[in-house]
Formats: C-alpha cells, structure tokens, sequence
C-alpha cells in the first residue's frame, strides 16, 4: 500500500524506517520530510497545515494509510477534515482528531479532565487577562519554584519555572498582557513543582484498546548534567531502570486506565499515541503533561526497541484491533543523543555542510534539521540536527556507542551532550 507520513524531523526519520520495513510498504511518501527520510520515501514538499493539499494529493497518489507525527496538524483538525469527507474518510488515519488532540493544545483542558477522572497531577490554577490580577496575587504566595504553562502550544518553549516571586510575577505578565507566546498564552496555568525524575510512557489507542510502548526518558536541557536552557530534548535512553514492574503497575491502574476511561466517557474516539510526561514522587507518578504524538527524541528510542511489523501496528490502531496485538519488544537497551548546532535552543547558524556518515558505524542515524542541497550534499538545516541511537546489553555501552559515533559526523558548530544517561551510569 501507499503511506503518507507527514513530518519532517527525526521522529518521523524513525517513523519512516519502521514503516518502510514492512512488506505491506509500497511507496512511503513524506510531507514535507528531510534529508534522511529522502533516503527512505519521497518527499513531498506541501505543508501539512494546508489540509486541502494534503487531500488531493491522497486522492492522486492513492493513499492507503496516513499516520501523522507532529502536534500541529492534529490540534487544527486534519483527522476531522478526512473524516468529514466520504472519499477521504476511507484512508486508515493514525492520529487523534481536534477532540482528543486538546489533550496537548490546551494544558488547562488536560488539567481539568485529570482533575475530573482522578488522574494524579500537580495541584494547579488558570488565570487569563480578565483574571490577571488574582493571577499576580496567586503567584506572590505559591510556594517556590513554581511553574507557568502557556495553555496551548508554543513550540516547546511555553513552560517556566520561576526561582522567585519577583521572577513568576514578570513571566505572568509577559505571557499574559505581553502574549510572549502569542495567543497560546492566553490563559496560563499556574502549577506547584514537583520534586522527582521524569520519564515518558507512549500508550497506542485505537479507540477502545490500547498498548503501552517501551518506556524512555528524555534530557531536556542544552547542558551537561541537566543545566542551562530547556531544548526540544538532548537525547534520551529506553528503558528506564527506576520504571520497573512495580512502577509501571502503578502507572497503568492510576494513569493510563483512568486516562483510556475517561477520554471513552468523554465521547473521544481517539485513535493515535498519547504521550505520558510522568514524574516519580519518592517511586509514585504523576502526570506533568500529556501530548497527542510521540516525543521527540524519545521517538528515536522506543521504535528501534519495538519488532512487530509496524505498518499492521498502525492498521490495527486504524481499524480498532489492538486487542489482537502482541507487542514485540527488543530486550536491549537503546541510547539516543543528539547533534545539535551551536547557540541551540537560542540563535544559531545553519547550512552547514555535513560528512562521516559512513564512519558511524553500529548506530542508526535519524535526521532531524537536515536538507539536501542542489549539488547533492546534507546540510544541516535546525537547532536539533541529528539523532544516533544505539542498541546495547546494558544502558551503558549503548551511550557509549552512540558518544562515539557523535564524535565521528562532522560539521561545523556542531555540538552534544556527552552525559546523556548520568543518572544511570
């Protein structure tokens, strides 16, 4: 059959060779894509929030299954623009539609329906501009730090933790009377900081059933020893030592069952991956978030681990049959660091010529901010550029692996974390 992955980074880079594994793969096809997914399908350069091009073109290239890897496009309702359309409605969708995709497009909505179906969270408030005052008065007393989350999405960037009062007053003004996020910080929920480690759990959803994917976690901050700025994320490993039986028997009896029944109750077929941010209290989770896609680079992580032909993975999410789906897990540990250009997640330059792939050697390479340029060569074209993940006995020979081949691919500015799994070293 025909495949239409729509993304462009290394998430979908991994998407995309999972897919293409499958003998059910005829021709994948990819919107817009990277160099690294160039490798694997076509790219197709149409921009996915463009949703009537996006259906002509899998009206004329005969799409049979679409599975869709970034946030965006399923906040602003492409599911629900197939499934409104008789034509269209018959293409196997991997994706929650507008419904289930506030879950990630708006954190007050998602803290709400925790709150509602007893789903563990951070104690929380929202405030907007016609409550900005109270907002003020609220976060003058809130125990320290504390946090503020623009409500809907912001590339990643609409999460503070503010060390003093002084610091959460500003942010809260900014956000809300100065829209430093635009319109996704019209409302800002305001919640306590949790002291733990986190960890991301990827439940599948066809609706009724559901599987949970391999554990990872995820190194948000640009420096060594989680310091510096928040990033799109520095790497990460799968799986996680502290997730173990105990703790994911915890997770699914209090979160992920309660979460399955209450999007069913609120009349939400959601037919896709919800991602988990969970942190563990002294051993017991929480939800810091959820998203409606997989994460990023944890995606790079968790499908190498997983066996099972991917294609009937998302066919069986399509058609409702996950109850049928045995997950195969590979038992190894894999490691996942990323080469990012210099000045990330701030300013920085691109269009870099980049060379030693082949001298990788025992590591996948997913792009992520990469291109090809007219005389054939990869360039890189992001703040996050490339992702290695290896696959290992133990959690670390797997980084070491991958530290070793991030040493080896060149190019100019490049830069990565070398500690990606301290804790567990």
């Amino acid at each position: 059959m025909n495949i239409l992955l729509i993304g462009s980074g290394g998430r979908e880079h991994a998407f995309a060779e999972q897919l293409t594994k499958s003998a059910h793969c005829s021709t994948l096809y990819i919107m817009p894509g990277n160099a690294g997914t160039a490798q694997l399908g076509k790219n197709i350069s149409i921009n996915p929030n463009d949703f009537p091009a996006v259906a002509e073109f899998c009206i004329s290239y005969d799409i049979k299954l679409l599975v869709v890897g970034p946030e965006e496009p399923l906040v602003r309702g492409i599911r629900d623009y197939f499934e409104a359309d008789e034509k269209l409605a018959q293409i196997a969708f991997v994706g929650p539609g507008q419904a289930g995709a506030i879950m990630e497009g708006s954190k007050d909505w998602s803290k709400a329906f925790m709150l509602k179906y007893g789903v563990p969270t951070a104690a929380y408030q929202t405030f907007t501009a016609e409550t900005i005052t109270d907002g003020i008065e609220y976060v003058k007393k809130h125990s320290l730090p504390v946090v503020l989350k623009a409500d809907g999405l912001a590339a990643g960037k609409g999460v503070l933790i503010c060390q003093t009062h002084e610091e959460a007053v500003d942010e809260l003004s900014a956000m809300i009377a100065d829209k430093k996020f635009g319109d996704a910080s019209k409302k800002v929920v305001i919640e306590e900081f949790m002291f733990g480690i986190e960890c991301s759990v990827f439940v599948l959803m066809d609706g009724v059933n559901y599987v949970i994917l391999p554990v990872a976690k995820d190194y948000k901050r640009i420096g060594e020893g989680e310091t510096g700025l928040n990033t799109g994320g520095m790497g990460a490993i799968s799986p996680v030592p502290f997730a173990d039986d105990v703790f994911m028997q915890k997770v699914k009896e209090r979160i992920v069952e309660p979460t399955v029944f209450g999007l069913n109750q609120e009349g939400i077929s959601y037919k896709g991956f919800v991602f988990v941010g969970l942190m563990a209290v002294n051993n017991e989770p929480f939800v810091i978030e959820y998203n409606c896609r997989m994460g990023d680079p944890e995606t790079e992580a968790v499908l190498p681990r997983i066996q099972n032909d991917f294609v009937e993975l998302m066919m069986a999410t399509s058609n409702g049959n996950l109850n049928e789906v045995e997950l195969q897990i590979d038992p190894r540990a894999a490691a996942t660091i990323m080469l990012v250009s210099k000045g990330y997640p701030e300013d920085y330059e691109k269009g870099f010529v980049m060379s030693n792939f082949e001298e990788a050697s025992g590591s996948k390479l997913y792009h992520a901010g990469t291109k090809i340029s007219d005389n054939n060569q990869i360039l890189s074209n992001g703040g996050r550029v490339l992702a290695i993940t290896s696959l290992a006995d133990t959690i670390q020979e797997a980084v070491k692996i991958s530290r070793e081949n991030a040493e080896k691919i060149e190019f100019e500015n490049k830069y990565f974390r070398r500690d990606i799994g301290f804790e567990f070293m």
